[in-house]
Formats: C-alpha cells, structure tokens, sequence
C-alpha cells in the first residue's frame, strides 16, 4: 500500500524505483539509487560482520555479483571501535569498498551474544562477550556508532524477542522497540546525516496482531525502507511464511522491504514471492566453512566419502572461478585436510549461486513466470526446506 503523508527524507541521496510487481504473487522488481550505488532488487546481501565477508576477497565480491554487503554494528563497536572506522573516513574506505553498505544496529547481538545485565525504557546494560567489560546501549548511543560506521543504510536500535515468548513477553519487546525507534529517529535527525538513511524494523515475534501494530508504530518513520525482524530465530519456516503472508499487503509499496538474516535458497523465494526486497545471512559462507556446497542439483556436503574419485566441477551449471577450475575430489581434500582455500572457494561459489539465484527471481518476475521458476527451481533443488 502507498503511504499518505509522509515525506520523503535525503531524497538527492536515496530513492527506490518499483519497476514490476508479479499479478500473481506481490515479487517485486525495483531499483534502489543509493550515494554509493544503485542496487537492483530482489537483492541477497553477504555478510562481512567485522568488516570482511570471511574468506572472500572484495574484488571477487564483485565479479560474484555483489551490489551491497552487511556490517555488524555490535562486533565494530567492540573491535576494532566506532572511532577508529570514523577516523578511518568511515567503512567503505576502511574496507576498501566502494559499493552500498548496510549496518544493523547491533540490537541483535546485544540480547543474543552479550552477557545481559539489564534492559529498561533507557537502554541495555550488558557485558562484553570479548572481554567481559560493561557496556550502555541506547538508541541515541547506536545511532552515534551506526553513523561513525559511515554505511548507507543504517538500521533503527530493536528489541528482538525469541521464538516462545509468550503473547505479553513479545508485546512488551514490540512496545520498547517503537518507543526506541521515536528516539533513532529523533537522533538521526538531528545528525543531519543525509548521505545515510534509517530503516525502521517490525517486530511482535509470531503474533500477528502484535505485528499490525509494530508496522503501524514504523509508518511514519519509514522513508527510503522498511524492516521485518524477529524471524527465522528458531520458529518453523512456515510460521515465517504465515507472518510474511500477514504483513505483504500492508507494508508501504514505495520503498524496499528488507527480511533479515534470512539466506536459504528456499526462503529467498518464498520471501520474494511475498514480496520482500533484501536479505541478508551468513548461511552462505558459513557452511562453506563447514565444507558445504549450494548447487544447481541441492546441496553436496563435499567432506564426504562419494566425492573421493569425483573429477568433475561442483556445480555444471555455475561459471564461478571454483566450478570452472576444481572438482569435487579437490575441494574434498582441501576441506577434510583443513586447507583455508577450501573454505575459500566455497565461500565464493555459495556467494555466487545465491546471487544468480536473485537475478534468476528478479528475471522471472519483469518475465512474468516467477511461479514457473519457483516450481522448476524445486523440482531441481529436492523440493521446498532442504536447506
């Protein structure tokens, strides 16, 4: 749905462009215009959580497909510091990436990895899961990191509460993360910071009245994109699927819609085909790491056995420089002798695969045979959930 009444903000700097939305479904194919880039959506994001996506070179990010990568507030805030990267000129030069940059704003790993001491109207009170030293956040607090971090777009300061909260638990969370969202908002404001833009995120776990009402607490914050957190943390995919359901009709149509950490090759399309624009996960590289592989005929767990005498690519139907250079047999004994340039390759050729993937959607959707490539894409893959 259009939005009425709200402005737009740092429109010389962002704006999104709604190119096709499939009849059938609600995918939709765009292109958000952003001060280091444009991005052609639907878009997977790899993630470089301390400023690198591991074991990929940002030169090979690039002949892979990428348009924009994910930073981590919350690890950049421990290590190396918020300062350094500013007095660095920001992370695109302290990386040496040029293209878009989104960071979350750390919400996430200060209720999931820090020591929590505890959570008020004001902010969270944690320890570090580095060093054990105590820490404050705020929203004005993770607004000042998220814009000496210097990305493109920058997320609003949340409270994400588990699958199993019960219905007064996650409204309580949902209720704290409008009221933090009001503060973001004002904070960035005032930092006059326009070449950067804030996303709002809906929250409210599972329930679906308590994420009618986070959306409507975002509406009149949103201004370039908008945000669905709190899925896939544990709940059945087809919980999320039911979520997404709810919420495709009554999220603004004029800007991008982002679904975060979520990277499976099933859940790309299921999300897309409800609608929403960007994801990001770590999926693809860390069971790479773990010798894993996506390909054209599923999933190939290298490491095993089948693949000792098998000389032939990963993937036929990949170009990536693993599948067009190494076989299966190698890349089995790189992973199970624990050579890095294993997880090297696999890293990049899961990177690649998704992006392909993305590019595969956003054609079928201007095509107009998005569910075609939906089933087509099962029949080859082993069927729906097999990541």
């Amino acid at each position: 749905m259009p939005r009425n009444g709200v402005g737009f903000m740092n429109d010389e700097f962002f704006s999104y462009e709604l190119i096709k939305t499939d009849p059938q479904t609600g995918a939709r194919a765009g292109v958000l215009h952003t001060p280091h880039g444009d991005i052609e959506t639907p878009v997977y994001m790899p993630v470089g959580t301390q400023a690198t996506v591991k074991g990929v070179f940002p030169r090979d990010l690039k002949e892979a497909g990428s348009q924009i990568i994910l930073s981590n507030t919350y690890h950049l805030y421990m290590r190396p510091g918020d300062e350094i990267v500013k007095e660095a000129g920001g992370l695109h030069k302290f990386m040496n990436w040029d293209r878009p940059i989104l960071t979350d704003s750390g919400g996430f790993q200060v209720f999931s990895l820090a020591k929590l001491n505890k959570i008020t109207e004001e902010g969270v009170e944690f320890s570090s899961n580095v060093d054990g030293s105590k820490h404050f956040f705020t929203p004005e607090k993770a607004m000042q990191v998220e814009e000496n971090l210097g990305a493109d777009i920058i997320m609003a300061f949340d409270q994400c509460s588990e699958y199993g909260y019960t219905h007064d638990q996650a409204k309580a969370a949902m209720i704290r993360t409008g009221n933090w969202l009001e503060r973001c908002y004002k904070a960035h404001e005032a930092s006059g910071k326009k070449e950067q833009t804030l996303f709002p995120i809906i929250q409210g776990n599972v329930f679906k009245d308590l994420r009618g009402e986070s959306l409507e607490r975002c509406k009149p914050f949103v201004r370039h994109g908008i945000a669905i957190g709190g899925l896939s943390v544990g709940e059945p995919k087809e919980i999320m699927y039911d979520v997404l359901d709810f919420l495709q009709d009554k999220m603004p149509s004029d800007v991008p819609r982002y679904l975060m950490g979520v990277g499976s090759p099933d859940c790309l399309i299921e999300g897309t085909i409800r609608g929403v624009d960007m994801f990001d996960c770590v999926l693809a590289t860390r069971i790479a790491r773990n010798g894993t592989a996506m390909t054209s005929r599923g999933r190939v767990v290298v490491r095993n056995g089948r693949y000792k005498e098998d000389f032939t690519p990963l993937d036929p139907e990949c170009d990536c420089y693993c599948c067009k250079h190494y076989t299966k047999a190698y890349l089995r004994h790189l992973v199970n002798t624990g050579e890095m340039f294993g997880a090297m390759l696999l890293s990049l050729h899961n990177i690649t695969f998704l992006h392909k993937l993305m590019h595969g959607l956003r054609e079928a959707i201007l095509g107009g045979y998005v569910l075609d490539f939906r089933k087509e894409f099962y029949e080859k893959y082993g069927g729906e959930g097999k990541w």
